[in-house]
C-alpha cells in the first residue's frame, strides 16, 4: 500500500507542484488549503506523514503542528517562506521533524519526505531497554518513560535520545547525531540538533538548566551521563 501524505498550503501552485512530484515517486496525496480543514483530515483520514505551511488561514501552521503533536506521532515537515529562525525553532519545539525554506525544489522536498520515512522502518541498534535514574527508553516501542509517567516524544527526539543513552559517556558531534537522524549524510542547518536536545531536556530532566542525563561537551557535542561541559 501506497503511502499517504498530507500536503498542507493555501497557495495552490503550491499545493499542486508538491502533489505532482509526490505522486510520481508513488506517494497517495491528500491535499488542503486551511489550517482547520487539515485537522479534520487527520481526524478522519489515516496519514503517514505531514507537509505543512507555517502561514495558514484559519488555523496557522504552528498550531496545527501543536495540535497533531498533542496525540500523534506522525512526521511533519514544516514549510516557511521566510528564512527566520524564530518560525524554525518554533516548530522543532512544537513537535516538528524537520522544516524546509520557501523557495524549494520539489526534488529537495521528496527528498526529505522520503528520510522522515526511512527513519521510521529502520530498527534501532540496540533492542533492549535502556533505564537509568529513573528514565526508561524502550526501542522496540519507541516510548520514554520518566519516573513511570509516559513522555509525550517525537520521532526525532526519541532517535537522538536513544542513540546518546545507548553509548554512555561517548562524545556525538552534532553531524554525527544528525547523519544517525537522517540515515546518511546530512547537509542542512546542525543547530536543529540543539533544538531537538533543548527539547528533550525540557522532557526528560529534572532541572533543564542543570541537566543530568544529556550532556553538552563545548564546542564538540553532546552525551549520555555525566556532569555538563557547559555551552
Amino acid at each position: 500500500m501506497a503511502e499517504r501524505i498530507l500536503v498542507v498550503d493555501d497557495e495552490e501552485n503550491i499545493r499542486t507542484i508538491v502533489e505532482y512530484a509526490l505522486r510520481a515517486e508513488g506517494f497517495e496525496v491528500l491535499t488542503a488549503g486551511r489550517g482547520d480543514d487539515a485537522l479534520q483530515t487527520m481526524d478522519s483520514e489515516d496519514v503517514d506523514l505531514v507537509v505543512l505551511d507555517i502561514m495558514l488561514p484559519g488555523v496557522d501552521g504552528l498550531e496545527v503542528c501543536r495540535r497533531i503533536r498533542a496525540d500523534r506521532t506522525v512526521p511533519i515537515i514544516m514549510l516557511s517562506a521566510r528564512d527566520e529562525e524564530l518560525d524554525k525553532v518554533l516548530g522543532l519545539e512544537l513537535g516538528a521533524d524537520d522544516y524546509v525554506t520557501k523557495p524549494f525544489s520539489p526534488r529537495e522536498l521528496v527528498s526529505r519526505v522520503k528520510a522522515n520515512l526511512r527513519r521510521l522502518r529502520i530498527e534501532p541498534e540496540r533492542t533492549a531497554p535502556i533505564s537509568v535514574g529513573g528514565l526508561e527508553i524502550d526501542p522496540v516501542a519507541w516510548t520514554v518513560r520518566r519516573d513511570g509517567a509516559d513522555v509525550p516524544i517525537t520521532r526525532s527526539e526519541f532517535a537522538i535520545l536513544h542513540k546518546l543513552a545507548g553509548s554512555p559517556r561517548r562524545v556525538f558531534t552534532r553531524q554525527e547525531l544528525m547523519n544517525h537522524l537522517w540515515g546518511g549524510e546530512f547537509f542542512g542547518d546542525l543547530r536543529s540538533v540543539d533544538v531537538h536536545v533543548r527539547h528533550l531536556r525540557q522532557k526528560i530532566e529534572t532541572s533543564p538548566s542543570k541537566p543530568q542525563f544529556i550532556r553538552t561537551v563545548r564546542g564538540v557535542g553532546y552525551a549520555f551521563g555525566g556532569e555538563d561541559a557547559g555551552g
